[in-house]
């Protein structure tokens, strides 16, 4: 079959989209996911995307999968590059309400800035210079002098396939201070990829939120670098609980084509 596909990044997390309102692809099949992203058989892609109608209030739903062909937990910069494909397929204009695997998002879109809401966050565990937090993805944090050198790919995977985190697996992030008290830079080893990505938008979230509950910075509106680009994050505190956390950076369309499956 010939499969219409369309190729978004958002600050070079990069994903295959599929309007998948028909049922075209199935979720099942991991071998076709995998074989979709893969950057040499494939088109090449951090993780595959599937539009689908969604019941009630909600404009569509999104349907992530890794990189590996598997379903996977909430991608905040698929979703911030879900809600740009729903505009151009004119499911929606400049505001949107969809649902994801960890419940309800609203965002909106303006050029190609997107703005997206994410789950309230609570149950953060600090101890020194890590941290521990699910954004719609667990993520663990390690708040380090400097970022450049590190051998992200090598350090992550130790991490991420350590006792602590055998069972289920978990991102991590390397940290450290920016120019000023409300900027970091980030560097992120993703499960599902395996590898280093360019920009993890459920990451640079945790690392914002950690790096406040760890009074790192004050600020309710931090700036991430990532190798990518740029992203930022908002949030209000009460007590513990992170809630109107926004997500916000570009989004671009890269290339749209069909691949014979």
């Amino acid at each position: 079959m010939k499969l219409q596909f369309f190729k978004y990044q958002g600050t070079g997390n990069d994903f295959i989209m599929i309007d998948n309102r028909q049922q075209q692809v199935s979720k099942n099949n991991t071998k076709l996911i995998n074989k979709l992203c893969d950057r040499k058989f494939g088109i090449g892609a951090d993780g595959l995307i599937l539009l689908e109608n969604e019941d009630g209030e909600a404009d569509f739903k999104m349907v992530y999968f890794n990189a590996d062909g598997n379903q996977s937990t909430m991608c905040g910069n698929g979703g911030r590059c879900i809600v740009a494909f729903a505009k151009q397929l004119g499911i929606v204009t400049d505001k949107t309400i969809f649902t994801a695997i960890d419940g309800v998002h609203h965002a909106s879109i303006d050029a190609n800035q997107v703005n997206l809401e994410m789950q309230k966050v609570n149950g953060i565990t600090s101890n020194g210079n890590t941290a521990f937090l699910d954004t719609g993805s667990p993520h663990h944090i390690v708040f380090t002098e400097a970022v450049e050198n590190l051998n992200v790919k090598e350090e992550g995977a130790a991490i991420r396939y350590s006792d602590a985190y055998k069972k289920e697996g978990t991102n991590v992030n390397f940290v450290a201070a920016g120019a000023d008290a409300n900027t970091f830079s980030v560097r992120t080893y993703e499960r599902g990829v395996e590898d280093e990505t360019l920009a993890c938008g459920t990451g640079v979230t945790a690392v914002a939120i950690a790096a406040h509950y760890s009074n790192r910075t004050s600020a309710n509106e931090i700036t991430l670098n990532v190798p990518g680009g740029k992203l930022k994050v908002s949030f209000k505190v009460n007590g513990e609980t992170y809630s109107n956390i926004w997500l916000t950076g570009p989004v671009d369309l890269v290339f749209k084509g069909e691949i014979e499956c």
